[in-house]
């Protein structure tokens, strides 16, 4: 009879999986900021952004303030390495006339508790920190400050709907302060459910639910940064409060609502709202209870249709009576004894359908609130798109521990509806108040991380003024190398190129390319057609240079350069035809003429002995006689930033810049030959190679270089050299973040304090996962992941600090390379003596072209410090391969007109 009767309180599975689909549709609905004001599971950031991550310590003060009872605490948290916490607190009552009296009443009463306790405890003459456990929804816009939106669980205080809760609390404070000597600091403003998941968390690093079921009920939830409409910025993670007691106040769950919610409904004290609260919470159960059993006494099925004054009169049968009668073995015997209480005098079929009622109103409110979780959880992994979520649930309330049956029901149905999740379900200890004192340890805690971030990454801001100074400095290092007297000694090497052209038009012919400057050499044909369908096609072969001969005699370096020419010959069918060639060298050369080079040094890694000092092209010649199977002609060597430049020049005659940021970096532009000193002639004009990697070897720009250039300059193959390449290059960033990670470590702001083995290495954070981490489109998740490639187990907040970590470097290279830059577009205005100069600069590089910020940082920066230059950035398609079968075809035409 019973299960007839109540037939639509029980809820299959499949009715279940659609509440939970309903759910998440609400939650996405809150989280829009566009649907947020129609939403009815409002979804408020709680501006919580870390969970504890065991570091926390001091001594903490706590008020909770949304129960039955006010309590006041005191939480010292030590980090002893066994995440241990002491506890003292006091409760308080809270009278009818204060909860339904004025705000002001109410705010002074808890100071007046605070104080109290204070006392009692000694603290009166300490200034602590307090977090305030405020359990009614709130709109909050700091993590001290939230505006009450509506009372809940009959409190009913005047004046203080639509007020910031925690501004009133601190002018309450603020009056006994004068009086009583109390100092508190509200730091923080939690709601019952966000405490609670703290709790938990504290004691268990996986816990990032928090779940109340009690006199009323709620969860909350760690969400992505970037699902957050409501609050600024993308980064990280925030504790949402989903308010769902309000789920189904539009009607969604009209279909589920019994006649006996109705009644309760309208006659509750909100008629109309937290409709899911008032299906699910222990406020309403006990009623909902006596509204049934009212009806089937009044319909003869109980009590031999004898209603007494009890089953009359609302709130007499109350939570703590449903739980006792569910209880597995003395249930029936204490159905029996609180029926007789109320004067319902049961039969024994009596008192088993009393209890088979209670037994399905609970059971209903399990089943809702395991639906909602459920939602909840399956967000969370898609969140961390996870095949299989592992997480803990931080729960509290008198429903949930008291009631006999009601944590076995909720978990079994969790686990039913999602079979994905493995949750750990967590009773907080010592409820939500703890957790006050928690988030206000955490934002305790922040505050002094984000102190020594900012000051580990200070030196890295450069202001205008010291790239002003940058760009300047940079001036007098370009004129020191086109001068005779000073050349020598300029640490900005200006290289005479005796490339005296860019390209017209008129180039034709097969040309091959050899293009050695990193751990890739590459050899090319390439075709140039003239005229009106003109055009440059290219065949090419990728040969790795192993680290030995990288580094070993520069007989063995030609001897394999010239077996991969032999390869590519072959591969092509070309073996016997003398082609004119033009080699891309990128290190520093000396040239004398345009087919003669002396390295001057090498840098990028290589160490190849008997070559700095060498002429190259003669190197290379000896090696193809040693091999002694082809000949070549070899008509010029190439530098790949010249390369760079002549093939935008190629497209573009406006470009007479050429920009290297990859691995290495480099500028070379067409100077007018009257300013090369150390080149016989003043007519035309010629590209100089600047070779600016090694400005600051004198020291000029010592102001601006941290301890961790200083670490990574030191460590490298070649200390005390290319030390502007080291702070502006792909080859060297990583190692700089990898230092400046090292540092953050030690001082315990990364990864739990521990220095993992990877991290030790050197080298091991390439360039590129720079790019991928500051990549605007990646979320924290893969961050996490790309650590974990690296081997760094990184938690949310780890994540968050490496991402800023390399803004700061990259940003800072783009910033100098910018200012060099500007250096040289203000030198080519002055040389033409124009009052505005229109240019082209024509760039590669891996570092320009796939970091996300490093071509818009670095081109406001040469806008900002020349502003009177109009500069065209132009992408190089391969100014190595390309760019250097075109010197090698200008040299020919240059040289058949010089012929003729």
């Amino acid at each position: 009879q019973v299960d007839r009767y109540l037939y639509h309180m029980r809820l299959s599975d499949d009715v279940l999986l659609d509440v939970m689909a309903r759910f998440q549709a609400e939650m996405v609905k809150g989280l829009g900021r566009d649907t947020n004001p129609t939403a009815m599971v409002k979804m408020l950031p709680s501006f919580v952004r870390s969970l504890p991550d065991g570091s926390e310590k001091g001594d903490f003060l706590a008020v909770d303030l949304g129960g039955s009872q006010f309590r006041a605490l005191e939480v010292k948290v030590f980090n002893d390495g066994k995440q241990s916490s002491q506890l003292e607190s006091k409760f308080y009552p809270t009278p009818k006339e204060v909860i339904q009296g004025s705000g002001a009443e109410l705010f002074s009463y808890v100071a007046d508790c605070l104080s109290d306790f204070m006392e009692s405890r000694n603290l009166k003459h300490k200034k602590l920190p307090l977090g305030f456990t405020f359990s009614f929804p709130c709109k909050q816009t700091k993590l001290e400050e939230g505006v009450l939106l509506s009372w809940t669980k009959h409190f009913k205080a005047r004046g203080v709907q639509g007020t910031d809760v925690a501004s009133s609390l601190r002018k309450a404070l603020q009056k006994h302060k004068a009086s009583s000597d109390i100092d508190v600091d509200v730091l923080a403003m939690v709601n019952d459910t966000v405490g609670t998941m703290m709790t938990c968390g504290y004691d268990d690093p996986r816990c990032e639910v928090g779940l109340i079921i009690g006199t009323g009920t709620n969860a909350c939830y760690m969400e992505e940064m970037r699902h957050i409409d409501l609050v600024e910025g993308d980064e990280g993670r925030m504790c949402i409060n989903t308010e769902w007691g309000a789920f189904g106040d539009d009607g969604a769950l009209d279909d589920l609502r019994t006649e006996f919610d109705r009644e309760l409904d309208l006659g509750s004290l909100n008629p109309g709202k937290q409709l899911f609260e008032k299906m699910i919470s222990s406020l309403y159960l006990g009623e909902l209870v006596r509204l049934i059993l009212l009806k089937m006494t009044k319909e003869g099925l109980l009590f031999n249709g004898k209603v007494s004054a009890a089953l009359l009169t609302k709130g007499k049968i109350e939570m703590k009576h449903v739980s006792a009668m569910e209880k597995y073995k003395e249930g029936l015997s204490n159905t029996k004894e609180i029926l007789t209480e109320l004067n319902l005098f049961p039969s024994e079929d009596d008192c088993i359908a009393v209890q088979h009622v209670c037994t399905i109103v609970s059971f209903r409110s399990a089943n809702l609130c395991a639906a909602a979780l459920a939602a909840i959880l399956t967000r969370l992994r898609e969140n961390k798109k996870l095949l299989r979520l592992r997480t803990t649930v931080g729960i509290d309330g008198g429903l949930y521990k008291t009631h006999p049956q009601y944590p076995k029901r909720l978990h079994k149905v969790v686990r039913r509806l999602v079979p994905n999740c493995d949750v750990r379900f967590l009773l907080s200890q010592s409820g939500s108040s703890k957790g006050a004192a928690m988030v206000t340890a955490v934002a305790y805690r922040l505050a002094a991380q984000r102190k020594q971030i900012d000051a580990v990454l200070a030196p890295f801001l450069l202001s205008l003024e010291t790239l002003r100074d940058v760009k300047n400095k940079m001036r007098t290092e370009l004129e020191y190398g086109l001068k005779k007297e000073t050349q020598d000694r300029a640490t900005v090497k200006m290289l005479p190129t005796y490339v005296c052209g860019t390209p017209d038009g008129t180039e034709n012919g097969k040309y091959l390319a050899l293009d050695l400057g990193g751990t890739n050499f590459r050899v090319l044909l390439v075709k140039i057609k003239s005229g009106r369908r003109r055009s440059v096609r290219m065949y090419n072969k990728i040969f790795a240079i192993p680290l030995e001969i990288m580094q070993g005699t520069g007989e063995e370096l030609f001897d394999h350069i010239v077996q991969c020419i032999a390869d590519f010959l072959e591969y092509m069918g070309i073996t016997g035809a003398r082609l004119p060639l033009g080699f891309t060298f990128s290190f520093p050369c000396r040239q004398a003429s345009i087919d003669k080079g002396t390295l001057v040094g090498w840098t990028k890694g290589f160490k190849a002995t008997d070559c700095e000092g060498e002429d190259v092209v003669d190197m290379l010649r000896e090696a193809i006689r040693r091999r002694n199977e082809f000949d070549l002609d070899i008509v010029a060597v190439v530098n790949d930033t010249v390369g760079t430049m002549m093939t935008c020049g190629y497209e573009d005659p406006n470009c007479e810049i050429g920009l290297i940021a990859g691995t290495g970096s480099n500028v070379c532009y067409m100077e007018d030959m009257k300013n090369i000193e150390i080149v016989e002639g003043n007519e035309g004009k010629m590209c100089i190679n600047t070779e600016w990697g090694g400005f600051g070897d004198n020291g000029c720009i010592d102001n601006i270089r941290t301890k961790y250039d200083k670490e990574v300059d030191e460590g490298s193959l070649n200390a005390g050299k290319q030390r502007y390449e080291k702070m502006t290059s792909g080859m060297y960033l990583g190692e700089i973040v990898r230092q400046i990670l090292i540092d953050l470590t030690k001082q315990g702001l990364l990864f739990r304090g521990q220095i993992s083995e990877s991290l030790r290495k050197r080298g091991i954070f390439e360039t590129k996962f720079l790019s991928q981490i500051e990549s605007d489109r990646l979320a924290l998740l893969q961050v996490r992941r790309i650590l974990q490639q690296l081997g760094l187990d990184s938690t949310c907040e780890d994540s968050i600090i490496v991402k800023e970590v390399c803004g700061a470097v990259s940003r800072r290279a783009a910033q100098l390379c910018g200012a060099g830059l500007a250096a040289i577009v203000e030198k080519k205005r002055e040389n033409r003596g124009v009052e505005h100069l229109q240019i082209t600069v024509g760039v590669d590089g891996t570092l320009y072209k796939l970091h996300p910020h490093f071509s818009r940082v670095l081109q406001e920066t040469v806008k900002e410090l020349a502003p009177q230059c109009d500069v065209t950035f132009m992408l190089s398609e391969d100014g190595s391969g390309k760019g250097a079968a075109l010197i090698t075809a200008v040299a020919k035409r240059l040289h058949n007109i010089g012929q003729k």
